[in-house]
């Protein structure tokens, strides 16, 4: 048996103290998500094993308290395990990469809704300044007969986008290392759905959260002096990709809902909408191009 100083219920309580001092806004399910991944347990077994007094061995418990001096130093959750969990996907995260975040998946549910409402049998989805990959292989995935094509600009960033790629087992998605701005001209008039989550944050702005502005690459962050220079970069490609009838979806801050709309009150667009995420806060907002 182990002793109660040695076991993980002990260790998570002790973990979590840790975290909380360090002013890690979920330090149980940090804490639990670290000690999990340190054991090679899902959270479900890590739970089981706590209730029947499981022990952590010395070189565990070593590796545990490493991770959560790393974390406590605030250092991403993702960065330290190495994945993270968007929609159905467990994607490969770490430097040089914007980690995806849950609101992101209001984002890829309105695509993939727009991809599978597409009559024809090869429709075409692109997701400009795809990061992680996390939208593209989402729309990949879940609707296996259209065709995806991912843009990223930053070298860093493709290569977490290819190694996701491999992983995810999609054979109808397409990376392509370039800009946004005047990419996949090959496409013009052709696209059915485009999504994008670009740079939206003020230059003047910094990230409240460490783990965002020591972290996440600027070049994923920063989207000029009212943070919508991208968008209405955006909107310019978009425009052209699009078939008529097409749909884009844009991610933005809680603050840019008018902002975007007042880029996309043109001729080019028509059913403007915003949507808001699960915590109510208005987070994508879409257009069809007229």
């Amino acid at each position: 048996m182990p002793t109660p100083d040695t076991g993980i219920k002990a260790a998570l309580e002790s973990g979590a103290s840790r975290l909380a001092a360090a002013g890690v806004p979920t330090p149980e399910v940090d804490a639990a998500l670290l000690l999990a991944h340190v054991l090679g347990l899902g959270r479900g077994e890590l739970a089981a094993k706590s209730v029947a007094g499981a022990a952590v061995d010395a070189v565990a418990r070593t590796a545990y308290d490493a991770a959560l001096d790393r974390r406590a130093a605030r250092e991403p959750l993702q960065h330290i395990t190495g994945v993270a969990h968007f929609r159905h996907l467990t994607l490969a995260v770490g430097p040089g990469v914007f980690v995806p975040r849950p609101e992101t998946e209001l984002l890829a549910q309105l695509a993939i809704d727009a991809l599978l409402a597409v009559p024809d049998p090869r429709p075409i989805g692109v997701d400009l300044g795809t990061g992680s990959g996390a939208i593209a292989i989402a729309m990949a995935r879940e609707v296996p007969h259209a065709r995806v094509v991912a843009v990223e600009r930053s070298a860093d960033a493709m290569g977490w986008a290819q190694q996701n790629a491999r992983t995810s087992g999609a054979t109808n998605l397409e990376l392509v290392h370039g800009d946004l701005r005047d990419g996949l001209p090959e496409l013009d008039g052709r696209v059915h759905v485009v999504a994008s989550n670009p740079p939206y944050i003020p230059l003047g702005a910094i990230p409240r959260d460490p783990e965002v502005h020591h972290y996440d690459p600027a070049l994923a962050l920063y989207g000029g002096d009212d943070g919508l220079d991208l968008v209405r970069a955006l909107a310019v490609t978009a425009a052209r990709l699009l078939v008529p009838g097409g749909l884009l979806g844009i991610e933005h801050g809680e603050s840019q809902a008018t902002g975007v709309q007042d880029i996309l009150a043109t001729d080019h667009w028509r059913a403007i909408a915003t949507h808001r995420d699960l915590t109510t806060r208005p987070r994508v907002t879409t257009a069809l191009r007229a």
